[in-house]
């Protein structure tokens, strides 16, 4: 059975530890329903844009929506195709998600039919190739993996599909285990043609199935799309002198994944965090309140906490002065955004809800 080989690095270790910061963030933050939609559909059409992108879709973002929207656009009927693809695509992940039972060969190929339907001769949808084939950087040439030959394609998804189903594998973090998922689908290349966007949307499907949907608001794709050159980089960065698979030493593109997860799911929290506390301010004052980062800061604590006192916000912020402090809380209670609770040494600042 298949074990892959890596290590877990300060790297890796820091990008989970954001990661998880980031999903808690993103959870627990109170947005309201109608926002959490924009920030799914939004993220959904620039996965469905950058993942057909990456491998050489001409349309734009802007066309990509309006065929999403049922709208027609100008461009290649190959193109359009793709979009329309890719979106089935996105549905049948998030269908799949849900659906008890294992990780097999029927469900990758089932992603594969979806994403190349009605683009490639009939006789190869959703078939595993006959045929060698590699993988070249798109504009250089330059070969990144050599798969191994089409004999080999069904004891390898054999073996992988045995450890991605194991216990072992349980043990692994999710985002580690969607990386190496990643990574063995690529270098195996079970298919023809269509293997990145099958086997980015079998990523997306274990970190769904995992726990990792982050209320979909995150799009991989795009981060892969807009730095094609650091994407191909790190899968060339895994040692292929080996042509037998499970002796590679992942941790370079695992080190990789894990990052841009990281860096996706810190924007999102960044931008869910700014909403989350617009939201509140919006609704409760009927228009927006211009704020200082270091008063949203003393604010988003003291929501937090519940209340706090001075020491605390004192910590919270020790490179100012306490009549800084001081300020900044005036400034919050005069906008009826908090208000002080007691009198003496004793006092908290707590939100104003009345």
């Amino acid at each position: 059975m298949y074990s892959p080989k890596y290590a877990i690095t300060n790297r890796i270790l820091t990008n989970i530890g954001q990661i998880e910061a980031a999903k808690e963030v993103i959870i627990n933050a109170p947005l309201v329903p109608t926002y959490e939609k924009q920030f799914q559909t939004d993220a959904a059409a620039r996965t469905i844009h950058h993942g057909t992108h990456i491998e050489g879709n001409e349309l734009n973002l802007i066309q990509t929506k309006k065929i999403l929207e049922g709208q027609d656009v100008y461009g290649k009927p190959r193109d359009i195709q793709e979009v329309i693809n890719y979106r089935n695509v996105i549905n049948l992940i998030d269908e799949l998600a849900y659906k008890r039972g294992q990780y097999d060969l029927e469900t990758l190929l089932d992603i594969h039919k979806a994403t190349v339907d009605k683009i490639i001769d009939a006789t190869k949808v959703g078939v595993l190739r006959s045929t060698q084939v590699i993988i070249k950087e798109e504009g250089t040439d330059r070969i990144v993996l050599k798969p191994p030959p089409s004999i080999e394609v069904p004891y390898l998804l054999q073996d992988f599909f045995g450890w991605l189903n194991s216990d072992n594998s349980k043990d692994v973090h999710p985002v580690i285990k969607a990386g190496i998922a990643h990574y063995v689908l690529v270098a195996i290349h079970p298919f023809v043609e269509g293997n990145g966007r099958t086997v980015r949307a079998f990523t997306i499907l274990i970190l769904l199935r995992e726990g990792y949907d982050i209320k979909r608001f995150f799009s991989l794709e795009e981060h892969f799309d807009k730095d094609l050159a650091a994407y191909y980089d790190a899968l060339f960065r895994v040692d292929v002198a080996s042509l037998n698979i499970a002796q590679r030493d992942l941790t370079p593109w695992v080190e990789y994944f894990t990052e841009v997860v990281a860096v996706e799911l810190v924007k999102i929290k960044e931008k869910v965090r700014k909403l989350s506390l617009d939201t509140r301010l919006k609704v409760k004052f009927g228009e927006q309140v211009s704020l200082t980062e270091r008063q949203m800061r003393l604010m988003e604590y003291i929501a937090d906490q519940g209340g706090a006192p001075m020491a605390e916000l004192k910590k919270l912020i020790p490179m100012v002065s306490e009549d800084t402090i001081l300020r900044d809380l005036k400034t919050l209670i005069d906008k009826k955004i908090i208000k002080k609770e007691g009198s003496t040494k004793s006092a908290r600042y707590i939100l104003n809800k009345t």
